[in-house]
C-alpha cells in the first residue's frame, strides 16, 4: 500500500509535466510522428538517458536487477500495435490520462479503446498461459526484459 501511495505523487507529476510540455496535445504528437518537429523526440531523448541514469544507479545499488530477454514475435507484434493505435489517436496512454485529468473531452474515447486492448490482452494471456504461483517479492522489483 506505501508503494501505491507513493506512486501517486509521481503519477501527478509525470502529468504535470506532459502536460506543461505539451504532450497532451495531438499537434505536437502529430508534427513529430510527419517528422516535422523534433521536440517530442529530444524530449523522449531527455527521459531515456534520465531514466537509464536512475536505472543504473539503482542497480548499482542492488535496488533492482534484471536478466536481459531475447527478442521475441511478440514485441514486434506489440509494438507494431502500440504504434499504430499511437499514430492513429495522435495520443498514448500517459498523455490520455492528463488529457482526461484536463477535462479534454476526445480522452474518453481514447481511453475506451486502451482499456479495452488490455482486457483483451489480459483475457488471451489467461487462456494461452498456464496458471502459477505468484512471484517472490524479490522477483516483483526486478525488471524483466530491461537491458
Amino acid at each position: 500500500m506505501r508503494a501505491r501511495l507513493l506512486g501517486l505523487p509521481i503519477g501527478i507529476a509525470f502529468g504535470v509535466v506532459l502536460s506543461w510540455s505539451g504532450m497532451t496535445s495531438p499537434d505536437v504528437i502529430r508534427g513529430a510522428l510527419l517528422f516535422e518537429d523534433s521536440y517530442l523526440f529530444l524530449f523522449f531523448g531527455s527521459a531515456v538517458a534520465t531514466a537509464s541514469i536512475g536505472l543504473l544507479l539503482l542497480r548499482r545499488a542492488g535496488r533492482v536487477t534484471w536478466t536481459p530477454e531475447r527478442i521475441e514475435r511478440r514485441h514486434i507484434t506489440g509494438s507494431l500495435i502500440f504504434g499504430v493505435g499511437w499514430g492513429a489517436a495522435d495520443a498514448c496512454p500517459g498523455p490520455i490520462m492528463t488529457q482526461i485529468g484536463q477535462g479534454i473531452v476526445w480522452g474518453l474515447p481514447l481511453l475506451s479503446g486502451v482499456l479495452l486492448g488490455v482486457y483483451l490482452f489480459v483475457r488471451r494471456s489467461e487462456e494461452t498461459e498456464p496458471a502459477s504461483e505468484p512471484a517472490p517479492l524479490a522477483a516483483q522489483r526486478s525488471i524483466p526484459g530491461a537491458a
